[in-house]
């Protein structure tokens, strides 16, 4: 028994041996020996010669003439020695062209190889340094070989210095035979015993034509464990024969056994197999490639095969799928569908081993190249392969599909399902799934489920919108949750066709979505998903239903039951007929399930028939429609389709029956279309329908204050009727932020935090809740106020929300570009120069022709070159900046547009060279708005850079095309432009229109707003006169009155019937019509002179008589500028106040890019890197303004208007609030959004022309601070004891003003530092203190007070305080009333806006 030895590890050393072994073993020497190489190859020969053992293996051999593949039984050692030989005698081919014959000899019963060939035989000559014959040493002495130098490119199977040694020790005789002729010498030399025994070399004289080489020899058929010469080893044997005359070709003759081998060229031999594989026709495969190297049989391929295969793969995988989309097909499984024959000559062959059955010399070191025409590619193509291949990645898909299938159980397992009962039973073609959109609507349905039961109906709710399975490949396919869940669900296999619903789970399948246009894609995608897997289900009556819920419900509160409104267009109907008595009626919209209650879910399923539509199959149309929809390869098709709709079209949801072309063409062409709309902008104004909510709602609230990224979101989808999700509409409120380069030439709204940068491309953008912003001041000027009464407003759920499009001073789009993907179309149109493209513009309005623009971003300082132009648009190439500082350092200081910092040094860092970083370092010198790096590269790398060429190696260049700009034109038609000069020419024609548009809407308006101030003063004048009696009569005796005198009536705009029977109204519009309803019983309707009877009492005054006929004159006068304006001027105007912007844009970006490079120095000093020198960014060339006089400009203003809505800063004022009863201080909460804007009162009044002074002044207090202010042709003094606010503009100097007097105490309030002005007017001796509002012009007045106050002249200069008597000749006069005006910096700010005459808007301002 062994015994266990102690103190070791090993579990075999622990084993202890028998005492005789141990004692009784190998000597040292016995143990380690050293063997000679001959007794190393006879000992291990599967080193050498491959395995002598026998194996069996499907091969290719040649037996009864022809090829035969079959199990083959062989010794790969024996086979290899044959080898050996045959491929010396064809390496003779190379080194002798004229060689022309090889003989081969298999001799079974001698067990005798012989192998003979023609051409240079072995020099038979000494060999100096061995002392033996050549023969001898190169067929008996180990290690020789004429192909040891590298240096010489040889072509031959010959490598290591074995070959023919390794025969001859292998075999029991070896001959060797070769006449010289050179040397006229014939030599033949015998091996015997595993050449362990050679006899001596006979050498004879021979002819000087004779030169050939023979070797015979009998195989050691015992170290093979043979006794004979076996079938199977001879037939592969003559196999390799007819190997070497097809590698050889045509000019040698090749013979076997005596009989000449019927192969002339390598195509005679490659038919021997396609005639073979042809005969078995078996489904065995047969092996994929063929190959020779130099002669030698690589039966195992290797880099030689890869190099030509994976040309004609890369070839077929490219056509195979985009014939099938969904066929994700990889170069090995085109492998797998081809036979190549390789027969290859390379320089310096390498092998993975000395049996030479793989080639593993890289490609580059071939020597020659073998690269596939097109001509064979398109031959290789059509040869089968393709179809074959589309065959099979069916099938496979089918195979994997299959996986998936589902089956009539009674149970399945599904999360979320609510299964029927009788689902899967004997009744389940009675039943039906509801698939529901999510699971709110899911709740909707179970509610209706207590109507109906649970034993025929089942529930599922989808995740939302289906895959499209048409296209999609089969990986996406049965990774597909909701795919496999419906599959399993209804009992669903892939490739039955089912003639009726017997075998499924399910025999009715309903779809439950929202009634908007996700709601119809999600119908379209379920309809789809069944068409493509199943179409004979479709036919089925009664498979696929839909169930449809109100869109709109209203309810009048006489009547009990709502009226329900199933489309858009039957409610319009409605509303319609109603003729604007929409009184009493609540309207509410349900876009989604979730907005109905579990109540009316009972309800819609109480009336089941009412709610199912059935989908019907009427033809093969049908199925034409849902592949128009869904299948890629109908994109023409489809666009067509679109380009045809017609705004109106909609599904009649009063039918009981719809068939799929009526669901494709009328309702989901919807969708299609406003997803189109979503994608692709307007030509217009530029932007897609949420950036359009976006820029809606910042001027509805007159966004100036900033706020909250998220919280604007808010707003936005609750002032616009925005449905998408607040991620979206928060990314696209930061999208029209960016202003890093790449991003907007003009931001919209400005970035108040971290909005993204260039960096990232604008992903590290913080998070919605923590960034700021609020309008840009170029917006406005972009967008002008004036045009928003021209706009074409939309309506939806009753409320107003945003234009079809805004209308902007130049064509945004080309400003800040475009990129989209929409239902049939994309978009991409790049970045233009706002400057470039307003100079176009001015040239257009002085008829003469646009200049050519190409792309521009704000802040690049590479280069942008054309580099193709054709019909459809041109190609530009964008280069980044690089320079070469030094022998070894690159700087790079811009990259070219859309290449993103953070991504580009990982580029650098990942840059190799044969697995060496291609930069010694890689100094990153960046910051988020620039680009800076420093690279240090060895001589050598420089050298191949400058070779490649900077640009191209370090990947500073890419290109970007006009020839893909769609957008929708002004009737919302798409359309494709070929140059951005298109886009302006159309652009420019229609704001033109627009600018029309704006001169006689606001003439209409002024002209209304005159007449309506004169009716004032007349009416103010007779009721101060005693002519009209207002006090204790009945409005409706007072209407008839002032309709008898002639007043004009001004109707109150009345609400649209759509926002009156939607309720759709603002809350602070709710409480003025809850007051007007609980007085409409008392009061008489008088509307149409509300704007004379609702004045305050203090507007019956003379003062207010002088201040309505001074906004009178002024009303003239803006009217009458207003007329000798033409559109041209108007635009003019916008743009000179764009051109203003753009400066302090460009000033702001100057002044950014200095202070960037002097901190920049700062930094690269201090890391001891090169110092730049600081350069300004290239700002384009503004067009020169043309030079006017002074006369000459105020002509053109009066052309153009008043120059103060020329400017975005000057904000016009709402209103005259002066002679408004006075309002209760307003909280400092409830200022307006503009005080930040408002002129103190010095500088108000300053710009308010009170005219000439009265005949008779009286004296004032002299504690006031006189001021003359100089406007022109008026001098007017006004007391001032104020320090003037900043802003506004500053009063002229005093013509003759007196040294300041001290000023007068006023008790407590004097230590308040309060500004105060005095106005002291001599009308009355009462006192009476009021705020001072500012006026709403800021030119000179021609008021009726400024008129009397005219007269006073230069004699009045010198005294400290202005009197005004304000006489009429046809009124007594009244007693002197002095006025005085206080008024406190809190005040002036905290003041509201409280006159009459305030523009009445619908703006929040809940900032």
């Amino acid at each position: 028994m062994a015994t266990k030895l102690p103190l070791q590890s090993s579990n075999n050393i622990n084993v202890g041996k028998a005492p005789a072994a141990s004692r009784g073993g190998k000597t040292i020497e016995e143990m380690y020996q050293k063997k000679s190489q001959l007794e190393h190859i006879l000992l291990r020969p599967d080193t050498y010669i491959g395995s002598i053992e026998k194996h069996t293996q499907t091969l290719w051999v040649y037996e009864k003439e022809e090829m035969v593949n079959r199990p083959v039984t062989y010794v790969p050692g024996l086979y290899k020695i044959f080898d050996e030989i045959l491929v010396n005698a064809a390496d003779n081919k190379q080194r002798d062209p004229s060689m022309d014959s090889v003989k081969v000899v298999i001799d079974v019963e001698q067990n005798l190889i012989s192998v003979c060939n023609s051409g240079d035989g072995v020099p038979v000559e000494i060999h100096q340094e061995e002392g033996v014959y050549v023969p001898e040493m190169i067929f008996g002495h180990l290690l020789t070989s004429s192909n040891y130098d590298d240096n010489v490119k040889k072509t031959t199977g010959g490598r290591n210095g074995y070959g023919a040694k390794l025969t001859n020790i292998f075999s029991t005789e070896f001959t060797i035979e070769t006449a010289d002729g050179k040397r006229l010498k014939k030599y033949k030399q015998v091996f015997e015993n595993n050449m362990g025994k050679k006899s001596e070399p006979v050498i004879t004289k021979c002819n000087k034509s004779e030169n050939w080489t023979k070797v015979t020899f009998k195989p050691d058929l015992g170290k093979f464990n043979m006794t004979h010469l076996e079938d199977d080893v001879v037939a592969l044997m003559s196999k390799r024969v007819f190997d070497i005359a097809g590698c050889l070709g045509k000019s040698v003759k090749v013979e076997l056994n005596g009989k000449r081998v019927p192969i002339k060229s390598f195509s005679d031999y490659v038919d021997l197999y396609l005639t073979a594989a042809n005969k078995s026709r078996t489904d065995d495969p047969l092996p994929r490639f063929v190959s020779f190297v130099n002669s030698i049989a690589t039966i195992k391929g290797g880099t030689h095969v890869d190099y030509v295969t994976s040309q004609i793969t890369n070839y077929i995988v490219n056509i195979v799928n985009k014939k099938n989309k969904t066929a994700n097909v990889k170069a090995h499984n085109v492998k797998n569908h081809l036979w190549v024959f390789v027969n290859a000559l390379i320089d310096n062959p390498a092998f993975d081993s000395q049996t030479k059955e793989t080639l593993t010399l890289r490609q580059s070191s071939f020597g020659s190249k073998c690269e596939l025409s097109e001509d064979i590619l398109k031959k290789v193509a059509k040869s089968g392969v393709v179809e074959n291949l589309l065959s099979w990645a069916t099938f496979k898909q089918s195979k994997e599909l299959k996986k998936s299938d589902g089956s009539k159980t009674e149970r399945v397992l599904v999360e979320k399902l609510e299964d029927a009962n009788k689902a899967g039973g004997k009744e389940s073609r009675d039943c039906t799934l509801i698939l529901t959109e999510g699971d709110s609507a899911k709740a909707l349905a179970m509610a209706g489920l207590s109507v109906i039961g649970r034993d025929y109906y089942g529930v599922f709710p989808l995740r939302g919108k289906l895959l499209n399975v048409r296209e999609a490949s089969t990986t996406q396919i049965t990774n597909n949750k909701e795919i496999e869940n419906i599959k399993k669900i209804i009992g669903l296999k892939q490739n039955v066709a089912y003639e009726n619903v017997n075998s499924l789970r399910y025999g009715h399948m309903m779809i439950m979505t929202d009634q908007d246009h996700d709601g119809s894609h999600i119908k379209g995608l379920l309809i789809n998903f069944i068409h493509s897997f199943w179409p004979t289900l479709l036919k089925v009556p009664s498979f696929l239903v839909e169930f449809i819920t109100p869109i709109v419900k209203a309810k009048h509160k006489d009547k009990k039951e709502p009226l329900s409104f199933y489309s858009m267009p039957e409610y319009e109907a409605w509303k319609e007929s109603l003729r604007g008595n929409a009184t009493g009626w609540t309207i509410k919209y349900y876009k989604g399930l979730g907005t109905s209650t579990s109540k009316e879910g009972q309800d819609y399923f109480k009336r089941l028939d009412l709610h199912k539509k059935d989908f019907v199959w009427e033809d093969e149309q049908d199925g034409e429609s849902i592949e128009l929809a869904f299948s890629k390869k109908k994109i023409e098709a489809r666009k067509s389709w679109l380009l045809n709709f017609e705004p109106g079209t909609h599904l009649d949801q009063k039918e009981q029956r719809i068939t799929y072309t009526d669901f494709v063409n009328k309702e989901l062409i919807l969708f299609s279309m406003a997803d189109l709309q979503r994608s692709i902008p307007s030509m217009v104004d530029g932007l897609k329908p949420g950036q359009r909510k976006v820029l809606f709602c910042s001027f509805k609230r007159n966004f100036v204050k900033e706020a909250k990224v998220a919280q604007f979101s808010g707003y936005v989808s609750e002032h616009s009727a925005y449905h998408h999700g607040e991620q979206s509409l928060a990314g696209t409120i930061v999208g029209m932020a960016q202003d890093y380069v790449g991003s907007n030439n003009i931001n919209l709204l400005q970035p108040l935090g971290q909005f993204g940068t260039r960096c990232s491309g604008g992903k590290d953008a913080a998070s919605a809740r923590y960034i700021f912003t609020k309008l840009s001041p170029v917006t406005r000027v972009l967008f002008p106020k004036d045009d928003d009464v021209l706009l074409n407003y939309l309506s939806e759920d009753g409320q107003k929300i945003e234009p079809t499009w805004y209308m902007p001073i130049i064509p945004t789009v080309l400003v800040n570009g475009c990129e989209g993907i929409g239902t049939g179309w994309s978009s991409f149109i790049p970045n233009y120069n706002p400057r470039e493209i307003v100079a176009n513009i001015r040239r257009m309005l002085n008829g003469e022709s646009v200049v050519p623009m190409d792309p521009w971003y704000r802040g690049f300082k590479g280069t942008i070159e054309k580099t193709a132009s054709k019909e459809g648009g041109s190609t530009y190439t964008i280069t980044g900046v690089c320079e070469e500082i030094d022998e070894t350092t690159l700087r790079i200081t811009e990259l070219p547009i859309r290449r993103w910092t953070d991504d580009y040094k990982q580029f650098l860092l990942a840059m190799k060279i044969d697995n060496v970083s291609f930069f010694q370092s890689v100094g990153a010198y960046y910051d988020d708005k620039s680009v800076d790096f420093e690279l240090i590269l060895s001589e050598e790398h420089m050298m191949i850079a400058r070779q490649e060429g900077f640009l191209k190696m370090l990947k500073l260049t890419t290109t970007i095309a006009t020839t893909n700009m769609h957008l929708f034109d002004e009737n919302g038609v798409i359309k494709k432009y070929a140059t951005p000069e298109e886009i302006l020419e159309e652009f420019f024609h229609l704001r033109l229109q627009y600018y029309e548009m704006r001169k006689r809407v606001m003439l209409e308006n002024l002209e209304q707003e005159l007449l309506k101030l004169e009716n004032k003063v007349k009416f103010i004048l007779g009721v101060v006169s005693g002519e009209i009696i207002v006090n204790n009569r009945k409005k409706a005796e007072l209407v008839q009155e002032l309709r008898e005198r002639g007043f004009t009536p001004f109707p109150k705009k009345g609400k649209p019937v759509e926002a009156a029977v939607a309720g759709a109204i603002d809350a602070n519009e709710e409480s003025s019509d809850v007051i007007e309803e609980s007085s409409s019983a008392t009061f008489v309707l008088g509307s149409d002179y509300d704007y004379l009877l609702a004045m305050a009492i203090s507007t019956l005054t003379l003062e207010k008589v002088q201040e309505l006929c001074g906004d009178r004159d002024k009303m003239k006068e803006e009217v009458e500028a207003l007329k000798k304006a033409t559109p041209r001027s108007l635009w003019l105007r916008d743009l000179e106040s764009l051109d203003m912007e753009l400066d302090k844009l460009d000033s702001s970006d100057a002044q950014e890019e200095k202070e960037r490079q002097t901190a920049q120095n700062k930094l690269r000093a201090k890391g001891g890197a090169a110092q730049i020198k600081p350069r300004g960014r290239a700002v384009a060339k503004k067009p020169a303004p043309k030079k006017t006089t002074k006369k000459a400009s105020e002509s053109e203003t009066t052309e153009a208007m008043d120059t103060e809505n020329n400017v975005v800063e000057v904000v016009k004022p709402k209103g005259r609030q002066a002679a408004r009863k006075k309002a209760p201080a307003a909280a400092p909460a409830a200022k307006a959004d503009d005080e930040d804007e408002m002129v103190d009162l010095a500088q108000r009044l300053a710009q308010y022309s009170f005219g000439t002074t009265s005949e008779n002044p009286s004296k004032a207090g002299e504690t006031s601070k006189p001021i003359a202010l100089d406007d022109d042709d008026d001098d007017e003094v006004v007391e001032v004891v104020a320090k003037p606010a900043k802003g506004g503009r500053k009063p002229a100097a005093s013509k003759a003003a007196k040294p300041p007097a001290a000023p007068r105490k006023r008790g407590p309030a004097a230590s308040k530092k309060q500004a105060v002005t005095e106005v002291v007017v001599s009308v009355s001796p009462d006192k009476k203190v009021r705020k001072m509002r500012s006026s709403p012009f800021n030119k000179k007045s021609g008021s009726v007070m400024g008129r009397l106050a005219t007269s006073s002249s230069n004699e009045d200069e010198e005294k400290s305080s202005e009197t005004v008597a304000a006489g009429n000749a046809s009124r007594p006069q009244r007693a002197t009333r002095k006025m005085r005006y206080v008024e406190s910096d809190e005040e002036s700010s905290a003041s509201g806006n409280d006159s009459e005459f305030d523009d009445i808007e619908d703006d929040d301002d809940d900032e």
